[in-house]
């Protein structure tokens, strides 16, 4: 079974953007975080992208840096993060992939890693801090046990090395549509149609973009050009807004999740 290819076929043939949530596991608690994922996945979402809290998340901005630490503050673990997927798993056949640090992964052994997530119910992996030089044995382990792969573009990604990067995927090519960390962005990068199409002329693999989609309208431009739609922070924050009210932050992040979903649907 691949949940991650067949939601991109079931997209294409609808003629739409997947759209794709981040949000931290066990943010703003344990105990609240099913609910938050079961509210997306109940209000537009196609594939869950749960960030794997981490202690020193290098390629995240404060409100994402700020959710990983209210989730470690409240006690979330990786054990809990794999109960996590058991749960949601038991619920929906939606894709799940992990956003997570390389750290995490091979401080349990990187096969022994991708097994047990496997086995809990992920479909894919986006390792954010290993390069594809750096991924053979990650690459191996997924392969192996049937997760699909995740990797990164930039704009300053050269085009001589898109290849190997379109290589070393096997779900699909994570866009950063603008340099820097995540966060919500005013405005979009003017060039994203050519970015995209510089992706595409290099591999057949779904391109999905991210970094800075906060608004409905931002969505639905992206969704022109894309095969997914990747929102993060715009979703956190309200988590971030509704702290100590987690049934106030389900409720406002299925209310932001099917506002920025819509367009992709209509």
């Amino acid at each position: 079974m691949d949940r991650i290819a067949d939601a991109f076929a079931r997209g294409h043939a609808e003629g739409r953007a997947l759209f794709i949530a981040y949000v931290c596991a066990g943010d703003p608690t344990p105990e609240a975080s099913a609910d938050v994922c079961r509210a997306l996945l109940a209000n537009g979402v196609d594939l869950l992208e749960l960030g794997v809290p981490f202690s020193d998340p290098l390629a995240d901005g404060l409100t994402n840096q700020h959710a990983a630490q209210r989730a470690l503050e409240a006690g979330m673990t990786q054990e809990k993060v794999f109960a996590l997927v058991k749960t949601l798993r038991a619920g929906s056949e939606a894709p799940i992939m992990f956003y997570t640090y390389y750290n995490l992964v091979f401080s349990q052994g990187v096969e022994a890693y991708v097994k047990r997530a496997k086995d809990a119910g992920v479909d894919g992996l986006l390792v954010l801090d290993l390069p594809p030089e750096e991924a053979d044995e990650f690459r191996a382990a997924c392969d192996k046990h049937g997760v699909k792969t995740v990797f990164i573009v930039a704009p300053t990604t050269p085009d001589e090395r898109i290849p190997l990067i379109a290589d070393a995927a096997t779900g699909f090519i994570y866009y950063v549509s603008q340099e820097g960390v995540t966060g919500e962005r005013k405005a979009l990068a003017d060039n994203l149609d050519a970015a995209v199409k510089r992706i595409r002329a290099h591999t057949d693999l779904p391109v999905a973009v991210g970094f800075g989609i906060s608004t409905p309208e931002q969505a639905k431009e992206v969704a022109g050009v894309a095969d997914g739609v990747i929102v993060g922070s715009a979703l956190v924050n309200c988590i971030a807004r509704n702290r100590d009210n987690p049934e106030a932050a389900v409720r406002e992040i299925g209310e932001k999740a099917a506002s920025l979903s819509a367009p992709l649907r209509a």
